[in-house]
């Protein structure tokens, strides 16, 4: 745990050498990160994982958790370990925090990593279901979530052929606290549009999508590589959005991939 901002936050490191911050989705936490912990940490990198506010093991006790304050939690955190600048690896909701750090903190950025990810803000339909949900949520628990996300969030073999992915996103989810999860709920509809800040990354950057994702689609991570000139993109088969924990091989290779080519200055 750390006293950032006001918050104690939870969080994994793993491993010595460059950094990589991994910010998690939406209702997870750090824990879904755990086999690229590893396998960071074997391959010469500091992995570090923390649980965004309100989420996980980090507490927050207010309404809203802005993808601002969450990007300011992350710097506050590598400032308290003495980590200038990391590698920003966000995933589904985690890549809206990466894109705002980006915005805050370009110069700390050696390489950003988007996987799950949509530049585009919320409009009306999105920020009313978002809060709906949100009311939801305090109302009848997280138990809900999970049955109705589950199916979306995971690619069909995964769903039958992978017992234990399924059972560990579930369990993911229906750990969160309500008060976090319906905090994050504001915060991702109250989000900027991130699409008009694509052109000023000046970090190289690899975005990462899953075939077989129903929650963010293939053209999102499409718009994402059109609009960042010096980026990479990479589809994982048979992965849904959760691409990281259903296809972990495939992921973890082409994270190190595009570390060693693209982003090789991180060394």
């Amino acid at each position: 745990m750390s006293n950032v901002q006001g918050i104690e936050m939870a969080y994994d490191e793993a491993g010595s050498g460059p950094a990589v911050v991994l910010i998690h989705g939406y209702p997870f936490d750090r824990s879904m990160w755990r086999e690229q912990m590893r396998f960071l940490s074997a391959h010469g990198y500091h992995g570090l994982a923390p649980d965004l506010r309100g989420l996980g093991e980090t507490r927050f006790a207010g309404e809203i958790a802005t993808m601002e304050d969450m990007a300011r939690d992350a710097a506050a955190l590598m400032d308290e370990l003495k980590i200038d600048g990391a590698v920003i690896c966000g995933l589904s909701m985690g890549s809206y925090v990466a894109l705002e750090f980006t915005h805050l903190f370009p110069s700390r950025v050696r390489a950003l990593v988007l996987a799950g990810a949509r530049a585009q803000g919320a409009d009306e339909t999105e920020r009313d279901s978002r809060e709906q949900q949100a009311r939801r949520v305090l109302a009848e628990g997280m138990s809900f979530v999970a049955d109705s996300m589950l199916p979306k969030l995971l690619a069909p073999r995964t769903l039958s052929e992978k017992p234990d992915i399924v059972s560990r996103v579930r369990e993911m989810i229906l750990r969160t606290n309500p008060k976090g999860a319906a905090a994050a709920q504001q915060g991702m509809a109250a989000r900027r549009d991130y699409s008009k800040d694509l052109s000023a990354i000046k970090a190289p950057a690899l975005i990462v999508a899953g075939r077989d994702d129903k929650v963010r689609t293939i053209e999102d991570a499409e718009v994402i590589h059109r609009g960042a000139c010096n980026s990479r993109l990479e589809i994982i088969e048979e992965a849904g959005h959760l691409m990281n924990m259903e296809q972990p091989e495939a992921f973890n290779a082409a994270l190190l991939s595009f570390v060693l080519s693209w982003a090789g200055s991180v060394r």
